[in-house]
């Protein structure tokens, strides 16, 4: 099991943002997590990657408890995300942006930088290849040059993902990536999220756009005012009545097609 989250309680003063959630990520798998909005989905992701505490309850990815670690410590193990609102460096080339997200994972120091060791040297030409493949990943490699601010929405979104990958998370968590997207961006995103699976990467997912969970995800996870409410395939999230009630209202179940 990849990561396991056991009984996870958040509240925000009188606020009672999570109650009791447990649920489980498989290997290999796509997991969505759905809900309406104020479920406590966000809330999840922030507790997992310790943008804040639990209340209560514990967090455990590959059998290691990580409750509380630090933030940078999360990202060292394994775990990266994406944002609901972009969060890249906008005066950053494309380029630029992905190879900050390699950080982590680089050997060299102080000194190996401030005196370009040949063993920096050969770090920073690996680093560039590999965010020159991410680039080739998502489809933005001709845009390598380009600055983040400049790139049309849809390529912003994948930007991002591309330098959460950089990070060689064996765990990606995707908070709303098709927000705001068009048609044939969404479309996209579904390929690209196949790539990464077919990578090996674990994927937990937060999405509103119920077409493509349903035929993106593997298992899903459903919280309504904080609890989970219902977890199982596509299928039987889809005829779930409860969900369908609590997720879209009785008038609206055409949204699971």
């Amino acid at each position: 099991m990849v990561l396991e989250i056991n009984t996870i309680s958040k509240r925000f003063g009188g606020v009672q943002a999570l109650m009791d959630v447990s649920f489980q990520v498989k290997k290999g798998e796509v997991l969505g997590l759905i809900g309406p909005n104020g479920a406590g989905k966000t809330t999840m992701f922030n507790i997992i990657t310790s943008m804040f505490p639990p209340t209560s309850g514990e967090v455990v990815f590959h059998n290691q408890d990580i409750t509380n670690m630090k933030s940078h410590a999360i990202t060292k193990v394994g775990i990266c995300r994406t944002f609901q609102n972009i969060r890249l460096f906008p005066e950053m080339t494309v380029l630029e942006n992905v190879t900050v997200g390699q950080h982590c994972r680089s050997r060299s120091g102080v000194w190996s930088g401030f005196f370009k060791t040949k063993s920096q040297k050969t770090e920073e030409e690996q680093i560039r290849s590999k965010a020159l493949g991410l680039l080739e990943l998502v489809g933005l490699e001709e845009h390598k040059d380009t600055f983040g601010e400049n790139l049309a929405y849809g390529q912003q979104r994948r930007l991002e993902i591309a330098r959460a990958l950089a990070s060689e998370p064996s765990l990606l968590l995707l908070d709303e990536p098709a927000a705001g997207m068009n048609e044939k961006e969404t479309n996209d995103l579904f390929d690209l999220i196949q790539k990464i699976k077919q990578l090996g990467v674990t994927i937990l997912l937060i999405e509103h756009d119920m077409p493509l969970v349903m035929r993106t995800c593997d298992r899903i996870v459903v919280l309504n005012f904080g609890k989970k409410i219902a977890e199982g395939i596509p299928d039987d999230i889809k005829n779930n009545p409860e969900v369908v009630e609590a997720y879209l209202g009785k008038e609206e179940e055409d949204e699971f097609a």
